[in-house]
């Protein structure tokens, strides 16, 4: 079955946040000194969300991805994984993690049937990563790397970096040839102003035409791969062979094309990264109500979504950040890390 939109985008992949928590204070998504966070006796519990991935294989979701905040603090995450690997109809099933939990749970993972790993790495330094995320665990993620390499899950294993102007702008070389050392495609990031990204403004922003630009200086230029179908990146290949992404959410929008959408870990329904209001599905789940029932909420609604938040937020002529903060500690759903990258 396929469900599609008002825009006749069909709804094919779901991130799935196990949880709001995080081990890591990036400063671009959690900058803030404190923060409300989800009752714990409202997050879905394992056989809620293999439920919900159960009722949105049937409308055609195919891909999952496990998000957070951290999802590795998530106690028997692996456990969650051989549930879900077993869903009919999901032939991909991936994490994003911050890589610091990675080294002690690879194996558990991999053998519990994750297809493919994420990992957040900004910078390959250890003073500028204290920086960036207020703790000195670069030497933890650099391990989970190799341990999920390891472990079998570095065949298709991606590093994301979000870049920030005079921050992190300098290491796009560095961290390109980090990838080819590790067998990791690096997708490069456009700093959002999405949820709780408080300090953003567009002078941070180092655009994909700069990125290429500077990757070309050192580098050569790159050449764009063809069929990026709804994928968030566009993937561009050097001459030595090396292959890359950059998501150009903010300068160069794809809502057009955008199949995804977000639970958050106490079961709210977003459409988009920029959407203010989610759909209840916890109230379904714990209300009585069929897996039909469900499934026909699921359709009905993605049949009237039509969001195009990042494209409206790119032709803003007084660009700040999305939300305030009064409003993030109101609605803690509005935030970044609440409802999964």
């Amino acid at each position: 079955m396929t469900t599609v939109d008002q825009l006749d985008r069909p709804l094919r992949c779901l991130r799935i946040s196990v949880t709001d928590r995080c081990n890591l204070r990036c400063n671009y998504c959690m900058p803030e000194p404190d923060y409300v966070w989800l009752p714990k006796p409202e997050l879905l519990d394992f056989d809620e969300i293999c439920r919900l991935a159960h009722c949105f294989s049937r409308v055609g979701v195919d891909r999952i991805r496990i998000t957070g905040g951290e999802p590795l603090l998530r106690r028997d995450l692996s456990k969650l994984v051989h549930m879900l690997a077993a869903t009919p109809g999901i032939t991909d099933l991936s994490i994003t993690t911050n890589g610091v939990l990675l080294a002690e749970q690879a194996r558990g993972l991999a053998d519990a049937g994750l297809d493919r790993i994420t990992v957040s790495l900004d910078t390959l330094r250890a003073d500028r990563f204290e920086q960036l995320t207020r703790r000195r665990d670069l030497d933890k993620v650099l391990n989970g790397i190799d341990e999920a390499r390891h472990a079998g899950l570095g065949e298709r294993m991606k590093i994301d970096a979000v870049v920030l102007r005079g921050i992190n702008d300098d290491e796009l070389l560095d961290l390109l040839d980090f990838g080819t050392q590790v067998g990791a495609e690096v997708r490069f990031i456009e700093y959002m102003d999405v949820g709780g990204a408080t300090q953003w403004t567009p002078q941070a922003v180092v655009s994909r035409d700069e990125m290429l630009s500077r990757i070309a200086e050192g580098h050569g230029p790159a050449t764009a791969l063809a069929n990026r179908g709804p994928a968030p990146a566009e993937r561009f290949v050097l001459s030595n062979g090396t292959v890359f992404g950059i998501i150009a959410s903010t300068s160069a929008p794809f809502c057009a094309s955008c199949d995804r959408s977000r639970v958050t870990a106490d079961g709210s329904w977003y459409h988009c990264l920029y959407a203010s209001d989610g759909f209840d599905l916890k109230r379904q789940l714990r209300s009585g109500q069929s897996d039909d029932d469900i499934v026909e909420g699921l359709v009905s609604c993605w049949q009237r979504r039509h969001d195009r938040g990042a494209e409206q937020r790119a032709g803003m002529t007084d660009r700040r950040s999305f939300v305030p903060v009064e409003a993030l500690r109101a609605d803690p759903r509005l935030e970044m890390h609440t409802r999964g990258g």
